[in-house]
């Protein structure tokens, strides 16, 4: 296809502009080898690093391995969006309302390792970050006044990284983002004319055409979205349908453990190593159990920037075709 097209994502009826004109080739999108320092095992002065506990607020939780060294280490955002002690009542100044700042916001230290990215990890590595993501997910949503909880990976500093150590963050606020709303309606939209889930259908249509697929294993299929507003954006998306991420089983958690450590790995490889947000995209708390919502993790690398366009009409423009990602992603693309 040399002629741009206009695709919609059928999951937010959002439009996205393809041009392959503009494209360039995907070697093109590689960060130089120099681009990025090379990190020692240990930073002296990590605050994340061991040894240097004494710089952290506080050790919310931990994860083990069978012998007994943490995998993962839970700890309060030294300079948190949202703290516990805020308030929710609604409040006006003159024509607009305003809120207190109540919620939580934690790290995930993913390892002791300074320099170990978790397409590099372990299975069992990659999935005590899992086990962890379930574990603080499943304790912040029972308080009363969390309406959200959104697990999420800045990776580089164009994703909005500050420190190197590999981590991850989870935010619960007291309210759901407009964007999240906008998200559970329309899936409701689709649910109501087609009476089927909006994700499943997605799911079912990309795994038997195949042609954007780049992996999968029992419980999850990694693809390339039809209508993907950035080159080489990744949905891992889950089998079985569920509205909240924290419904997952234990074999479910391994199996996500072995698609994000094998997604990661493979944009590392292909790639070399490109900035990108990870986000799970789960419902709001009181939508937990609804028929029309499918939880799924969402990667988005950091390749373009958007321009005035974009930013103007919301829809972005994306020179490189879902499909030819994908084959590159696999293998299979021209250099």
């Amino acid at each position: 296809m040399k002629e741009s097209q206009v695709r919609q994502n059928k999951a937010t009826r959002q439009w996205v502009i393809f041009a392959p004109e503009r494209r360039r080739r995907p070697t093109d999108f590689m960060r130089p080898r120099e681009g990025r320092t090379r990190e020692p095992e240990h930073d002296p002065d990590c605050p994340f690093c061991p040894g240097n506990e004494g710089r952290l607020p506080d050790i919310i939780e931990e994860v083990r391995d069978a012998r007994g060294r943490w995998l993962t280490r839970v700890v309060p955002n030294k300079f948190p969006a949202l703290t516990p002690t805020g308030e929710l009542a609604r409040s006006r100044e003159g024509i607009y309302l305003a809120m207190g700042g109540f919620g939580h916001h934690e790290v995930i230290v993913e390892t002791p390792l300074h320099n170990l990215q978790p397409g590099q990890m372990s299975e069992e590595e990659a999935g005590g970050i899992v086990r962890t993501y379930l574990s603080r997910y499943r304790v912040l949503t029972e308080e009363e006044k969390t309406m959200m909880v959104i697990v999420f990976r800045n990776h580089g500093e164009r994703a909005g990284t500050s420190l190197r150590h590999p981590h991850s963050q989870l935010i619960a606020t007291g309210m759901v983002p407009h964007h999240v709303r906008w998200r559970e309606e329309e899936a409701e939209r689709y649910f109501d004319e087609w009476g089927r889930c909006v994700f499943c259908d997605i799911l079912e249509f990309e795994e038997r055409a195949g042609l954007r697929v780049v992996l999968a294993n029992a419980s999850f299929l990694v693809f390339v979205p039809y209508a993907a507003e950035v080159p080489f954006e990744l949905w891992v998306m889950p089998r079985i349908h569920r509205a909240d991420f924290g419904d997952m089983s234990e074999e479910e958690a391994r199996d996500l453990a072995s698609a994000l450590r094998g997604a990661l790995g493979i944009l590392h490889r292909r790639l070399g190593d490109p900035d990108y947000n990870m986000v799970v995209n789960t419902s709001a708390r009181y939508r937990a159990g609804e028929p029309r919502l499918h939880w799924y993790v969402q990667v988005r690398p950091r390749l373009l920037t958007a321009a005035g366009f974009e930013i103007g009409s919301g829809i972005g423009i994306n020179p490189s075709l879902p499909e030819d990602d994908a084959a590159f992603l696999r293998g299979e693309g021209k250099q």
